[in-house]
């Protein structure tokens, strides 16, 4: 089972501050012990909402409206991605992040080619699964 982590932002992150090196040490440390369980696969920080963008979908109009987003505290500033063997697993692994100040972390579970049932016709299947070995070597 997959899971992404969903890091939220804060006022310092949305302020484009960068983490201590205490803090850093600590998410590294962390990091390593995901990587060597085999469990992360993958994970980053994010540039503030100031430099990002969002596209607004409406029928066949397309609009670009550039950050900052709302409240920093519903914006993500970072994530993982997460290979666990149940959604218990991935919690205990979330429960040792170094994270304090009542932050809270989200975790989802990533839908599966399987969790489609019969809508994901075997062609449907090949193709995103033609399209994840391709991403994968990418």
């Amino acid at each position: 089972m997959r899971f992404m982590v969903l890091v939220p932002g804060s006022p310092e992150s949305e302020a484009g501050e960068m983490p201590s090196t205490e803090i850093l040490e600590e998410m590294t440390k962390y990091n390593e012990e995901l990587v060597k369980a085999g469990v992360m696969l993958a994970g980053e920080g994010l540039h503030p909402t100031s430099r990002g963008a969002k596209v607004r979908f409406d029928g066949g109009e397309r609009t670009v409206i550039d950050g900052p987003f709302t409240e920093a505290k519903e914006i993500v500033a970072g994530y993982w991605v997460w290979e666990c063997s149940s959604r218990e697993e991935a919690i205990e692994w979330l429960k040792r992040a170094p994270f304090g100040g009542g932050v809270e972390i989200e975790l989802r579970q990533i839908f599966e080619n399987e969790d489609f049932g019969e809508q994901l016709t075997p062609e449907l299947r090949e193709a995103n699964e033609r399209l994840r070995e391709q991403t994968a070597r990418n």
